[in-house]
């Protein structure tokens, strides 16, 4: 689909296979470019998967939020906000929970243990009934760590994108919620981007607020929520703007990416802002 969104930028980007495309908040399609349903790995963008799907387990009664998970002190809440105290990499406590926003892959991974545990089901095979086999996300696998080892493709996240801004599968308060800071003034690393203070998360999602150098672009609202990942992907929700964008390659992330989002994303922030004004 050829529309001017500034889609067409991902041509030129030193990766070998990228697509991209913008989908407004009634689920529409704005524009799409390049291979949308080449399934690429998505490294961390399969934590906003994964914890949609840890809300799903909330929503129907197999977990609470505040209940212990994790390590002493630590609840499912902690976890998905990045909070529990747990190291990035290592089941290792670094920090009291509710101190220090420290980003964990092991926290995500003890999370869908926690969750496998409560409702008797697999953790990949939850994510799938829970999320991918609603929303038709029929090309989205996910099989080993719920931190990382997702795979999609543009299409389908598309379907998520439409999901996180006008919600089916959860109430709406509850996507209000998952978006909104917890333990709001953490200061943390956000990987890539160095030390943030603050380094504002909501439940699964990154949410931009002030943080400087970041993934998005000088004009995504402060209220943009979403997530990077080291495959060189990304999905972001503006609210301001009603609407949101998924992009995908298959070159890690790298200097390449911290020089080439922050551009492309101010230009579909633009071509959606002048559409609006119109």
């Amino acid at each position: 689909m050829d529309t001017p969104y500034g889609l067409e930028a991902i041509d030129s980007w030193p990766v070998p296979t990228a697509a991209a495309a913008v989908v407004r908040a009634d689920g529409s399609l704005a524009a799409s470019r390049g291979p949308v349903d080449h399934r690429f790995a998505l490294a961390s963008v399969t934590k906003p998967l994964a914890a949609y799907a840890a809300l799903v387990a909330y929503e129907e009664g197999a977990v609470e939020l505040d209940e212990p998970a994790g390590p002493e002190g630590s609840t499912v809440r902690h976890l998905l906000a990045h909070t529990s105290g747990l190291a990035f990499d290592e089941h290792r406590v670094m920090a009291p929970p509710g101190t220090r926003r420290l980003y964990s892959n092991a926290g995500f991974e003890v999370l869908g243990d926690h969750i496998a545990k409560a409702t008797g089901i697999p953790f990949a095979e939850y994510v799938h009934q829970a999320v991918f086999e609603p929303l038709g996300m029929a090309s989205t696998t996910l099989e080993g760590s719920p931190a990382k080892d997702g795979v999609s493709t543009v299409s389908d996240l598309v379907r998520f994108a439409a999901e996180l801004q006008a919600p089916r599968l959860l109430d709406v308060r509850t996507v209000a919620e998952a978006t909104t800071v917890v333990h709001p003034g953490l200061k943390g690393v956000l990987p890539g981007y160095g030390h943030q203070s603050p380094n504002d998360f909501g439940l699964g999602l990154e949410i931009r607020g002030t943080k400087s150098p970041h993934w998005t672009g000088a004009s995504s609202s402060p209220r943009t929520f979403g997530h990077f990942g080291q495959a060189g992907t990304f999905l972001w929700v503006d609210p301001e703007l009603r609407a949101a964008c998924v992009v995908l390659t298959d070159r890690p992330f790298g200097p390449w990416a911290v020089e080439a989002w922050p551009p492309f994303t101010d230009g579909v922030v633009a071509a959606l802002g002048s559409e609006a004004r119109r």
